[in-house]
């Protein structure tokens, strides 16, 4: 019954704060998009457009009323699904989240598989053979793939293997309308340098757990029973050092969900980081605003239920909260 009640104030806890966190997040949004110079209605009519023009256009718009009340129908719209009508595509904003949601959450998917296949296995050698030239070797080149920014690795990746090898092309989306095959293999390139700096910092988290695990006294006494290093750390070490690992690959989806803008524009993908900058290029700003907060809304909630998982796993966790 305590373990019930504790679990329960820990769920109202998080969810509180999963609340405030986009509330606020929506007025930071919302306030922002307020004071970038310009206004749309004169963007989408050109310098010379006449004052009563660009007035019945705001009107239309609906960018005529007061800050407050643009918020809340803006604010309210969302909670029922409705994010308002795009600006420069004149179709609801939702229709163009769709449609670019499937190409932004394969590529966060297919990214995530690639950085936890290499994170894996790199971490636990490292672990296995630490104080070795292997392991100095692999953190090296973990910091490197952590220091490298991700779009000049994408832009290498285009010279060698798109420009060069002619193994992929430079950029585009074919659809998946023209099979899973072509889709996957326009978005590899995006996905791999997307993975360089998540599983260089996930293979460092991973060597972390495994060596503060490996230190344990059970794994001492599987050790003293016999097993050799390899099996002690598959066997039994490896499964509790799991649980940072899975709370970084959870926080991991979050952002490449949230953070490929740069990655899509490098590669002309129509994902939602290149809506985001389409739509703060043309003025578009119910399209930027609707698009960030949903954005953010992935991130808190991932993050929500990586809390949730690892309360779950870690009763001592939820304790304390």
């Amino acid at each position: 019954m305590r373990a019930a009640k504790a679990m329960f104030r820990y769920l109202a806890l998080r969810f509180a704060s999963l609340c405030l966190s986009l509330l606020v997040a929506s007025i930071v949004i919302f306030a922002i998009v307020e004071i970038i110079p310009g206004d749309p209605a004169s963007y989408m009519l050109g310098l010379n457009a006449a004052p009563d023009t660009v007035a019945a256009l705001k009107e239309e718009l609906g960018l005529t009323g007061s800050a407050l009340s643009r918020y809340v129908d803006w604010t309210t719209g969302m909670l029922v699904g409705d994010f308002g009508t795009s600006y420069t595509y004149r179709v609801p904003v939702s229709e163009l989240v769709v449609a670019r949601l499937f190409i932004s959450l394969p590529l966060a998917i297919y990214a995530l598989i690639l950085s936890t296949a290499i994170a894996f296995p790199v971490g636990l050698i490292a672990a296995a053979r630490r104080g070795t030239a292997t392991d100095f070797g692999i953190m090296g080149a973990t910091q490197l793939g952590i220091a490298l920014p991700n779009f000049w690795f994408a832009m290498l990746l285009v010279v060698v293997f798109a420009v060069g090898l002619r193994w992929f092309s430079a950029g585009g989306f074919p659809g998946w309308d023209e099979g899973i095959a072509a889709g996957l293999k326009s978005l590899t390139l995006p996905a791999i340098a997307l993975a360089l700096p998540q599983a260089s910092i996930l293979a460092r988290v991973m060597r972390s757990a495994l060596l503060e695990t490996l230190s344990m006294d059970y794994v001492r006494t599987a050790r003293a029973k016999g097993l050799s290093r390899r099996q002690a750390v598959v066997g039994h070490a490896l499964r509790n050092a799991l649980i940072p690992v899975l709370t970084i690959i959870g926080l991991q989806f979050s952002f490449l969900l949230a953070g490929a803008i740069i990655i899509e524009n490098v590669f002309f993908l129509p994902g939602l980081g290149r809506l985001i900058f389409q739509g703060i290029t043309q003025r578009d700003l119910v399209v930027v605003e609707s698009v960030v907060m949903l954005l953010v809304f992935a991130v808190v909630t991932v993050n929500f239920l990586v809390d949730i998982a690892y309360a779950a796993v870690d009763p001592r966790l939820r304790i304390r909260s």
